[in-house]
């Protein structure tokens, strides 16, 4: 708690050497984005403070809500995620956004994230999933097969992410019984994670555009927030559109 204004707030600390390092990686993308809530005690340890989110995670919300999410609400919280910042988040999925009591979602989690002109500039484009973090059912093709990072991979995550609030269950839910199988799927088959049939048209097609397994098929995120999903209204087993 603030004790001169009463409001709380969420301090993020680590001190174990991945730990640190992962907070580390995220204050410095945090300073570039001019966010002043930064503490350091030496070098063993970093603080984060952050705002107190009161809803919990997307998942948290989806669990208190019957499991799923309606299509309405995916496509707010949807639009919210889109407006990027120049940020690869890398580990896009409903348990790494928050949601504000008033319908205000953040990325809280920013451990993996990198800057694409950073990655550009050193020559690292190209890493490993073992090496950038993140989480494999929610990635991205090219990115299980070593292939590269561009703002694409965080696109297909998006994907994922909307397939987890309709259904409730994680992406490719319905496939994994064996991880290594479901993973080499992922990376190397045509296949796609299944859509959510219940929900009309312009919800598919924004999913087919999210998870177009060629990374430069998918669309941009400005290209996102112009479709009819976004920018329209969506409602839930309707089959007029």
């Amino acid at each position: 708690m603030n004790k001169g204004t009463g409001a709380l707030f969420v301090v993020k600390s680590a001190e174990s050497e991945a730990g640190v390092q992962a907070l580390r990686n995220e204050a410095e993308i945090r300073q570039s984005l001019n966010s002043p809530n930064i503490g350091r005690n030496g070098e063993k340890t970093v603080n984060i403070f952050m705002e107190y989110m009161a809803g919990g995670s997307l998942l948290d919300v989806a669990e208190k809500f019957g499991g799923t999410l309606d299509a309405g609400v995916i496509r707010l919280y949807t639009k919210e995620i889109l407006h990027g910042n120049g940020i690869l988040h890398c580990d896009l999925k409903c348990n790494n956004v928050l949601l504000g009591s008033h319908g205000d979602v953040k990325l809280p989690d920013l451990g993996c994230a990198r800057r694409v002109n950073d990655l550009k500039n050193n020559g690292n484009l190209k890493q490993s999933w073992q090496s950038i973090g993140g989480t494999q059912l929610w990635m991205a093709p090219e990115v299980l097969r070593n292939e590269g990072l561009d703002f694409a991979t965080d696109i297909w995550s998006l994907g994922c992410m909307v397939i987890e609030m309709a259904t409730g269950r994680p992406p490719w839910g319905d496939k994994i019984s064996n991880a290594a199988a479901t993973l080499l799927k992922i990376a190397c088959s045509n296949e796609k994670p299944h859509f959510p049939t219940q929900f009309f048209k312009k919800v598919l097609d924004f999913l087919a555009k999210c998870l177009e397994r060629k990374p430069e098929k998918r669309w941009s995120a400005e290209e996102l927030l112009n479709h009819t999903f976004i920018s329209g209204n969506a409602k839930k087993n309707s089959t007029e559109e």
